[in-house]
């Protein structure tokens, strides 16, 4: 195809019907007014569903995230929140969402799809996922993006489910030029936006924001476009939010894009410079992409575009005066015969001094020292300061003392093939029936005695339920399940091993005694029957919190085989009537007043003293009274977090 004829003008400009004056500089020397066009860009052509910022102030992360959703949305509906990912997010959170409902039948799994997908299939305005520190990213994070980036069809697969989606979620991501190394090429190839906004100030965007904020009205984006985006003409943003039909790409716009770029890059940022460049002519109304679009797409991402380029713009007549030097730096004014970067004029030949000074250097500089990533460049990884990982889209690996059959639960033995974790009292016996057969003097253990223990996988993740059957009056009969989902879905997804401690049940072994079962997970069907046992009489609290106690002791005392991640959900009223003293002996005499109180909340400062980076706890509050204050009293001795049951999902169609 032949290439459209050079134009003049170095910038896109609006077509003449949209009626928007232009006054000052051109749109692409202010930061602000680039990063518009970049947004506007990448709402407007799912191609461009990539925007990076490198260097870009936190302050502005915010500001900038909601600019993008107003001109993503549009002025027909408000801007959708959006889906912030940092280092802690893992596949589970991704991908899939599970959902935990309680019934007369027990607890009810089902998997939706997460918030990577949930919204790829909806109607409105495209979803927008921001990453405020991409080099913080988690590895399943990373690994979402590399993904789903420009990818037109996307099929999930996790855990049973099948589903296929197309990817419509706009991608915003925040790096530092001097982290970029330790991103993965992968990953940064795949947003074909990328520019720097060292230099970006927006002023008077919290203001407007403010003023505006998420309303539902339909005007509402359009105020917060108008405040972002005030140089920018109309037709652009009613483009960003309807798109733009896709336009030829010209032979000369493809050979200008890889003269700009050189020799050496890659695939993927020649075709992001052309769907960029194509995105701007269909912007401009331009019939297919040429050179000069290939132009105005390196200028904003901010590629160099030699002073020769077919569209660069005419200086005119230079007034008189004398000629910059050979190394004066593009743009700059006649007045300065510029030469150096700092942008002071350089003396003349007659006038140089004695001693010629060579540029600053900074402390602690030394020669052969790696330079600093150019400043204002969209590619800094391919400067070598920056050290780099060896494989940033592996997850690191856990590390364990001991081989793996050497750790869990010994739940039988079988013969050994080595020495390894010998099941002594099996091999004696065994040794011993052959003793007699055998006729020797001395016990003799031979090799075919020889057993090992089998051993179940130790979980690495623990959740232990302390229920008190006698305050249901406050949550009702049938809603512990929702009020305990979030705490179940942990469980379930992260496959917890699951200990369940029951006080105060009326059909208990022992109603003086607090009971207690390990579960493999929370689809035992003995996990749900202990949510919906009937209520005792009494309640030895202080027990069920001692074997709490003693449960959390053993596991996380356990060297090598101990739990990555503890959680201890506690359900009670904190009326605890039956003294500890009473628990061990069995034996009740005498008034019991306030000592089962007492020594449930001694109890519970034993487990406040544990360490906490690997457990947390968690009081649930039936909201009862008299006496609301001691389950706040037991969770400050237990160090814990409190939960309002009386205001659970499910609560109020429990009480009706």
């Amino acid at each position: 195809m032949a290439a459209v004829p050079p134009r003049p003008p170095t910038s896109p400009s609006p077509p003449p019907e949209s009626g928007t004056a232009r006054t000052g500089a051109a749109p692409l020397d202010d930061p602000a007014q680039r990063l518009g066009l970049a947004l506007v860009c990448a709402a407007a052509d799912p191609a461009l569903s990539g925007v990076l910022l490198v260097d870009l102030d936190p302050r502005l992360v915010d500001p900038v995230a909601r600019l993008f959703g107003a001109v993503l949305a549009g002025a027909a509906e408000p801007a959708r929140p959006p889906l912030v990912l940092g280092a802690s997010d893992r596949d589970e959170d991704l991908w899939t969402r599970i959902r935990i409902r309680g019934g007369e039948h027990g607890i009810t799994v089902r998997t939706e799809p997460g918030p990577l997908t949930e919204g790829d299939d909806a109607d409105g305005a495209p979803p927008l996922v921001v990453v405020p520190d991409l080099a913080r990213l988690s590895v399943a994070g990373m690994r979402a993006a590399v993904q789903l980036l420009g990818a037109d069809v996307v099929t999930v697969e996790r855990g049973g489910p099948r589903r296929t989606v197309r990817p419509r979620a706009r991608w915003l991501a925040v790096c530092r030029s001097a982290d970029v190394g330790r991103v993965s090429r992968h990953l940064l190839d795949r947003f074909a936006v990328r520019l720097s906004a060292a230099g970006l100030r927006l002023p008077g965007v919290r203001e407007a924001l403010a003023e505006t904020g998420p309303r539902p009205e339909a005007g509402a984006a359009a105020g917060e476009g108008e405040a972002l985006f005030a140089g920018l003409p109309a037709a652009w943003r009613s483009a960003a939010a309807g798109g733009v039909r896709p336009v030829p790409v010209g032979d000369a716009a493809i050979g200008r894009a890889r003269e700009l770029l050189g020799p050496d890059a890659g695939v993927r940022r020649e075709l992001a410079l052309l769907r960029l460049a194509r995105t701007l002519a269909a912007l401009h109304g331009r019939p297919s992409a040429s050179a000069d679009d290939s132009d105005a797409a390196a200028r904003l991402i901010g590629v160099a575009v030699p002073q020769d380029a077919p569209g660069r713009p005419e200086s005119g007549p230079e007034p008189p005066g004398p000629a910059p030097g050979p190394t004066g730096l593009p743009g700059t004014v006649p007045e300065r015969r510029a030469a150096g970067g700092d942008g002071r004029p350089r003396p003349r030949d007659g006038d140089r001094g004695l001693l010629d000074t060579g540029p600053a250097e900074g402390i602690g500089t030394a020669p052969g020292a790696a330079p600093s990533p150019a400043d204002g460049s969209p590619y800094p990884e391919d400067e070598p300061a920056a050290a780099r990982d060896t494989v940033p889209l592996s997850g690191p690996r856990r590390r364990s003392t001991g081989p793996v059959s050497t750790r869990g639960t010994v739940i039988g033995t079988r013969r050994a093939t080595d020495l390894r974790d010998i099941a002594h009292v099996r091999t004696v016996r065994e040794a011993a029936v052959h003793q007699r057969a055998r006729g020797t003097e001395r016990f003799t253990v031979s090799p075919v005695d020889l057993h090992s223990n089998v051993r179940a996988a130790a979980p690495e993740r623990v959740l232990v339920l302390l229920l008190d059957h006698t305050c249901r009056g406050g949550t009702g009969d049938g809603n512990w399940p929702e009020v305990l989902a979030p705490f179940l879905q942990w469980a379930y997804t992260s496959r917890a091993a699951v200990q369940v401690i029951e006080v105060g049940a009326a059909d208990a072994a022992d109603e003086l005694r607090a009971g207690s079962f390990t579960a493999r997970g929370v689809l035992d069907p003995r996990v749900p029957g202990a949510l919906y046992r009937r209520a005792g009489r009494a309640t030895p609290l202080a027990h069920g919190v001692e074997l709490a106690a003693h449960t959390l002791r053993r596991l996380l005392r356990r060297q090598g085989t101990g739990p990555a991640e503890a959680w201890l959900v506690v359900v009670t009223d904190g009326r605890g009537n039956v003294p500890l003293r009473v628990s061990h002996t069995g034996r009740l005499a005498g008034p019991v007043a306030a000592a089962g109180v007492e020594d449930a909340v001694e109890a519970a400062a034993r487990i406040g003293a544990m360490e906490r980076t690997r457990l947390h706890v968690a009081v649930v509050d039936p909201g009862r009274e008299p006496y609301g204050d001691l389950p706040y009293v037991l969770a400050d001795r237990l160090g814990a977090i409190v939960v309002d049951g009386r205001h659970a999902p499910g609560a109020e169609a429990a009480g009706e």
